[in-house]
């Protein structure tokens, strides 16, 4: 057996090994029908839906965060913002200096304004509602908690939340039409893909400000970055391939041909097979990453959002064309199951 048959093999053995623990739940926004559905990743179970949530397709959390934060791809006025519903235990004072009007440095004038909502991980009440320059996207939560970033594509830039105080620190223009983000191990900084402009932006958090831009394919959208933060996979939707960026270097080192329009990614557990929803061909792939090879599966219609489920050998994935989630065994690529849903299944998150 050669070298490459034999790491192929091993990587498929490292996918079908057994379960060691299963996340308790699966977050899925559903779009349009302003909700995040909840549901059990090992059987497909409806344990419960958070609904007047409008227009969410990102949704972000981290296993021991204490919060989930959803953003809204609307735009709404200000006056409208000024006077929606204050959330569930917070006082009148509170609600009414939370809208209060705002340093014109810190939160953009020419541009939209969207509401980011933060829920408690845990009892998933609203605790907070905040105002931000635009239509989000995606968002993201950094490891420890401390901040999450939302993506505005028609702002060119990305709103920092501070989830210490809850409330909004600042805008930082990325690139025209950033698309992704996911924050380093350490939390310190955040990645943005740029669709507009073919770049990735690191962006240090704390300063907020872009600390360097990457080159990274045509039309960069969703990415994934590995556990110790040295290397980001790229989806370039409309260019058909998938890049690996070494990140201290910032070079792309691999390129993976898959062909037609691409959207989510996920890694395996222990990193070495990479998952691309193929959407625009009605596939599901997986690359070995020390080989390069690729295996494919027939996934229909649209596979469109995707993320892996730690420690069970499982994807779910959702389709951009009908309301629904297949859950997929990552070894062989086939469906086991199929959840319904309502809307659209966007920004999906699993946590402990």
């Amino acid at each position: 057996m050669t070298l490459s048959r034999l790491a192929a093999t091993l990587s498929i053995a490292a996918l079908s090994a057994p379960s060691l623990a299963l996340a308790a739940t699966v977050f899925i926004p559903e779009g349009s029908a302003n909700s995040i559905l909840m549901v059990d990743p090992e059987t497909g179970e409806t344990l419960g839906r958070l609904p007047e949530l409008e227009a969410i397709h990102g949704l972000a959390g981290a296993p021991g965060a204490k919060y989930l934060v959803a953003g809204s791809f609307t735009e709404i006025d200000r006056a409208e913002a000024a006077s929606s519903a204050k959330p569930e235990g917070m006082s009148q004072d509170d609600h009414e200096a939370h809208h209060a009007k705002r340093d014109t440095s810190a939160m953009p004038a020419e541009k939209g304004l969207s509401l980011v909502t933060v829920l408690d991980a845990e009892t998933r009440e609203v605790v907070q509602r905040i105002e931000v320059p635009g239509a989000v996207h995606h968002t993201a939560v950094s490891p420890d908690g401390r901040f999450a970033v939302a993506t505005h594509p028609s702002g060119d830039g990305i709103s920092i939340i501070d989830l210490e105080t809850l409330g909004f620190r600042g805008f930082v223009p990325t690139g025209p039409m950033p698309n992704y983000a996911v924050f380093a191990p350490d939390g310190g900084k955040v990645y943005v893909t740029n669709t507009g402009n073919g770049t990735l932006s690191e962006v240090d958090v704390g300063r907020g400000y872009v600390t360097r831009n990457m080159p990274v394919g045509e039309g960069p959208e969703h990415l994934v970055l590995n556990a110790t933060g040295s290397a980001a996979f790229v989806a370039d939707s409309d260019g058909g391939k998938a890049y690996r960026v070494d990140l201290p270097s910032g070079a792309v080192t691999d390129t993976y041909d898959i062909g037609g329009e691409l959207h989510g990614l996920g890694l395996s557990d222990r990193e070495g097979v990479l998952f691309v929803a193929a959407k625009g061909t009605d596939r599901l792939i997986s690359i070995d990453l020390a080989t390069g090879q690729q295996r494919e599966a027939s996934l229909s219609p649209a596979p469109y959002h995707l993320t892996t489920i730690p420690e069970s050998g499982k994807l779910m994935v959702s389709s951009r064309a009908e309301p629904k989630v297949w859950i997929v065994d990552q070894a062989s690529l086939t469906a086991s199951g199929e959840i319904a849903i309502q809307g659209e299944g966007h920004q999906m998150v699993v946590l402990p």
